[in-house]
């Protein structure tokens, strides 16, 4: 049976540097540490912005502002499961702990753009989110409009 999935994901550069989580992928029999930007699920009653801010300040400890939406990414995983990504610029507000409170999240560090080509990621849409990033500016937060 097919599955979607619409998950939030956070773009957060500071001083020349992304935010990144690090955490164990054992998904299809695949086992090691991946990273990728501060991302999830939607939770039943939230707004993407509301989301992506919960997801942020759970994986990263950051309390964030959204700024602007980068993209909408499609992914085909397998036959049975595609990804809708919505991602978003962020701004850092403060940090509100000094660490990951998502106990799946084992590392969260800032990284240059050459680091995070080199690393292992989650999933493809990570480098297309941190591309398109890079090449075009984010779409105004009012791009996607909440009925409800």
């Amino acid at each position: 049976m097919w599955h979607s999935h619409v998950t939030v994901a956070a773009v957060i550069e500071k001083n020349g540097s992304f935010l990144m989580v690090q955490e164990h992928d054992t998904t299809e029999g695949r086992t090691g540490l991946v990273w990728n930007q501060p991302a999830g699920h939607i939770e039943p009653g939230e707004s993407l912005e509301q989301a992506l801010v919960r997801e942020t300040l759970e994986e990263t400890g950051w309390l964030v502002q959204p700024s602007g939406l980068v993209g909408i990414f499609q992914w085909q995983k397998n036959d049975q499961i595609t990804y809708f990504r919505f991602a978003y610029a962020a701004h850092c507000l403060r940090q509100q702990s000094p660490g990951p409170l998502d106990g799946a999240i084992l590392n969260t560090q800032w990284m240059d753009e050459e680091t995070i080509k080199q690393c292992v990621h989650r999933s493809p849409m990570v480098a297309a989110t941190l591309a398109a990033y890079r090449q075009q500016a984010p779409l105004a937060l009012s791009t996607v409009i909440p009925l409800g």
